[in-house]
C-alpha cells in the first residue's frame, strides 16, 4: 500500500474544489473510501477543513492533475521527495497535534496544570498539550505576553489530552518524587524517659546524707581536744 499523502482531507477537499477529478480518483490518491470523498464533495463531512495545495507541498505536479483529469481512468501517485524526511525512532511518539482551534487554549491547560500539578515536569506537560519548554517557563514565571488575561482550564475538558493520558502522567510524576522521610516525632521508650542521669543521681545521694562526705580524722580530733579539756590536774597531790 502506497503511503498517504499530507493531510489526506484537507488534500481532498482542495482537489474537490479546484480539480476535475473524480471521486475514485481522489479516493485512491488520498486513501479514503469514496463515499467519505462524495460527502466532503456534498459538504457533510471535512467542514471547517482548509483546503491543503499538493502542488504547492511537492506530492503533486500540474501534469499529473492534467493527465488524470482527461483520463479517468488514470491513479495519481505521489511526487518523489526531493528531501530526505528523518524518520522517527522505533518506539518513540511523534509530537502530539493540537487542531488550529484548540491552540488558543493551551497556555489555559498549562496554567491549571502548573496550579494544580505541580509534581508534573515540563516533559510531562509537553507531552499532555503539545507546548515548548520555553511557553512552560514562561507562564511558570508569569512573563507570558498575556499572562493577564490567562485562566485555568482543564485540558481533559478542552479536548487536549484524555483523562486517562493526566491520570498517567500524574500517576508516573508521584512514582518519581523521593520517598518522605520518616518523622522523628515518636514517643521514646519507658527505659529512656526513666533513666536517670549521673548528675541527678550524685544529687539525689548528696542529699540523702545530712552531713555529706565525713572527714575522720578532724573528728577525732576534735574528741581528743574534748577528752584533754576535762582531764583533772594530779600535780599537786603528793
Amino acid at each position: 500500500m502506497t503511503q498517504p499523502p499530507l493531510m489526506p482531507k484537507a488534500t481532498a477537499v482542495w482537489l474537490l474544489d479546484n480539480t476535475a477529478l473524480t471521486f475514485d480518483q481522489v479516493a485512491e490518491f488520498c486513501k479514503l473510501h469514496p463515499l467519505e470523498v462524495k460527502a466532503i464533495a456534498d459538504g457533510d463531512a471535512a467542514q471547517g477543513i482548509k483546503g491543503l495545495d499538493p502542488v504547492l507541498t511537492g506530492q503533486l505536479t500540474r501534469d499529473q492533475i492534467a493527465e488524470a483529469e482527461s483520463d479517468p481512468n488514470r491513479k495519481l501517485e505521489l511526487a518523489a521527495q526531493k528531501v530526505a524526511m528523518p524518520s522517527a525512532a522505533p518506539g518513540k511518539k511523534s509530537p502530539r497535534y493540537t487542531p488550529v482551534s484548540r491552540r488558543q487554549d493551551r497556555p489555559n491547560a498549562i496554567l491549571w496544570l502548573v496550579r494544580n500539578h505541580p509534581e508534573l515536569k515540563d516533559a510531562a506537560i509537553m507531552r499532555l498539550v503539545g507546548t515548548t519548554k520555553s511557553t512552560i517557563a514562561a507562564i511558570r514565571e508569569r512573563t507570558h505576553w498575556n499572562a493577564a488575561n490567562l485562566q485555568p482550564m482543564d485540558p481533559v475538558t478542552l479536548g487536549l489530552t484524555s483523562q486517562t493520558e493526566l491520570d498517567f502522567e500524574v500517576n508516573r510524576a508521584n512514582k518519581e518524587k523521593p520517598p518522605v522521610a520518616a518523622s522523628s516525632a515518636t514517643l521514646l521508650p519507658a527505659a529512656e524517659t526513666t533513666k536517670k542521669e549521673p548528675e541527678t543521681i550524685a544529687a539525689q545521694d548528696k542529699k540523702s546524707s545530712p552531713a555529706g562526705d565525713l572527714d575522720v580524722n578532724a573528728v577525732f580530733a576534735k574528741l581528743k581536744q574534748l577528752g584533754g579539756g576535762n582531764k583533772p590536774d594530779n600535780s599537786d597531790e603528793r
